[in-house]
């Protein structure tokens, strides 16, 4: 069976605001069904879930922090989608975007130990473990049903770069990228293309008041272009990746960083 390039059902975890946002409103713009995913922020989920182009999109919830809520979410998208309604098998995610992440500061010469055990562990949990069960959960109903798929994940430029205030989260951003390209190797031969974006800084409704406030210049100054990126323009980028066009790429991990960094 030929991977469609439009009307696949998307599960988009962590879309209620930001890049969430972008990418489910990029994919619904492209003719996709959306599942949008939150944990505790459903008033601003129902936003984007209103926000969508067309129909058919859904609204889940569950705490990916919890093996057994990544399986609610996997299982309440599969149910959704089921094609006809019938509750037959039919049904399932085609795309699965990866997105949900915490990221909280904790440098260590400032961190007492147990708020840095606990954050870690809760990086560990949301960023790397969520994004490997659910991989896990999507990809084995694809492999059951022979029609390929895409799996993207949001990874990050603080993988490569190093991030000395948010430590957790550039070691967890680099596993991320890591078991990725691991899964690109093991679910080629199932049709199913992985790949991950490494954005940058890029404007959200969390990151406002930095770039309104005194670090705002210096911030805009990391990029060549004298910016930073648009969520719209790393949806773009994750919406291609989902493509048909895009198998070819699997494996790989796409900086969107506007040249702010560069790796050798």
């Amino acid at each position: 069976m030929q991977f469609p390039a439009t009307g696949r059902r998307v599960l988009v975890t962590g879309a209620s605001r930001g890049l969430g946002r972008a990418v489910a409103r990029a994919f619904a713009a492209n003719g996709d069904r959306v599942a949008v995913h939150c944990h505790e922020r459903a008033e601003e989920a129902r936003a984007t879930l209103a926000s969508l182009d067309g129909t058919g999109h859904v609204l889940v919830r569950g705490d990916l922090a919890d093996p057994a809520g990544a399986l609610e979410v996997a299982d309440a998208a599969h149910t959704a989608f089921d094609g006809d309604g019938d509750g037959d098998g039919d049904g399932g995610v085609d795309v699965l975007v990866n997105n949900a992440a915490v990221n909280l500061r904790h440098p260590l010469a400032e961190t007492p130990y147990e708020e840095w055990v606990e954050t870690w562990r809760r990086h560990v949990s949301v960023n790397l473990l969520a994004t490997a069960h659910l991989s896990h959960l999507v990809a084995r109903r694809m492999i059951d049903r022979g029609t390929g798929g895409r799996i993207v994940n949001i990874g990050s430029r603080g993988a490569f770069r190093g991030e000395p205030d948010h430590p957790a989260y550039g070691a967890t951003k680099a596993a991320v990228h890591a078991l990725g390209q691991s899964l690109a190797v093991s679910l080629a031969p199932h049709g199913i293309a992985v790949a991950s974006v490494a954005p940058g800084f890029f404007a959200t409704e969390r990151v406002a008041p930095r770039l309104d406030g005194p670090e705002g210049a210096a911030i805009l100054a990391q990029s060549p272009f004298g910016r930073v990126a648009a969520p719209e323009e790393i949806a773009g980028a994750v919406l291609w990746l989902a493509s048909p066009a895009a198998e070819w790429a699997s494996g790989t991990v796409l900086d969107l960083n506007g040249a702010s960094y560069l790796r050798t």
